[in-house]
């Protein structure tokens, strides 16, 4: 289409036990899956996924949800979150359980190591997809899993924060990949309410020293002048045009973490 904002990305059908998704590609290198916030592959979030490809990677951008290229807007969200919140693949309201889409992304991984080589595979999720990059730790192929707000389950009450979105199979084998020294990043804004402390508790209490805690101050009166309901670290609420904002370092630690795990050798 004219003006096309993902004009610089491939796409291709990828599908494994009867599901497909299409997937957005760019760059080289080993593979990085870039999975994206609601409501969707906006400009902001494949700005991201080029910051990651100009580092050495080559990104993964699955289509889960949304109208991929549209920035974000009440009309976008009015149509993708109902969508996604009844989705089984999501299991949005779910605790105790990994998502459906998990295994699909778990598939996509393998395939993704495969095809571009390296020693493994990194990953980022974010708010709706933030979890689902600790779903797929218990590949042995994922490095460098990063959490940026996840935000499900949905957030109904106290066993929702606190909840990892995983089932306790797949949390044993996350453990004991973070036991034998595998780390996590994990990110969120203080004031969020959708990526809640309790859920970086969870984390911290279950992976120990293996989870790297990244949150950044968003209360009222905080130096930075970060606004209340600041939500995405990475992408809407990024400032790069700041000296050693906050966002920006975080930014700079993500791809970093994805240079030391994944581009070795």
């Amino acid at each position: 289409m004219p003006n096309d904002p993902l004009s610089d990305f491939t796409t291709e059908n990828f599908t494994d036990k009867s599901v497909t998704h299409r997937v957005y590609r760019s760059g080289s290198g080993p593979a990085v899956i870039v999975l994206a916030e609601m409501p969707g592959i906006t400009p902001r979030v494949a700005e991201f996924a080029r910051m990651v490809r100009d580092r050495g990677f080559s990104v993964w951008m699955p289509y889960l949800f949304g109208v991929p290229g549209a920035p974000p807007g009440i009309g976008v969200y009015a149509k993708t979150i109902p969508a996604a919140c009844v989705s089984k693949e999501f299991a949005a309201f779910a605790t105790g359980v990994t998502a459906p889409i998990s295994t699909w992304l778990r598939a996509l991984g393998r395939h993704a190591h495969a095809e571009c080589g390296g020693p493994g595979i990194g990953a980022l999720g974010m708010c709706w997809t933030g979890g689902f990059a600790l779903g797929m730790m218990a590949e042995p192929e994922m490095l460098a899993p990063v959490l940026s707000q996840p935000s499900l389950p949905i957030n109904l009450n106290k066993k929702h924060k606190a909840d990892l979105h995983l089932s306790p199979g797949d949390l044993a084998k996350v453990k004991q990949r973070a036991a034998d020294g595998q780390c996590v990043i994990g990110m969120r804004f203080t004031g969020d309410k959708l990526a809640p402390p309790e859920r970086f508790a969870s984390l911290r209490r279950e992976l120990g020293d293996a989870f790297i805690g990244i949150e950044i101050d968003s209360s009222p009166g905080n130096p930075w002048g970060i606004r209340r309901l600041a939500h995405s670290v990475v992408t809407e609420d990024l400032v790069l045009d700041v000296p050693d904002h906050p966002t920006a370092v975080a930014l700079e630690r993500v791809l970093q973490f994805f240079e030391e795990r994944l581009l070795v050798g």
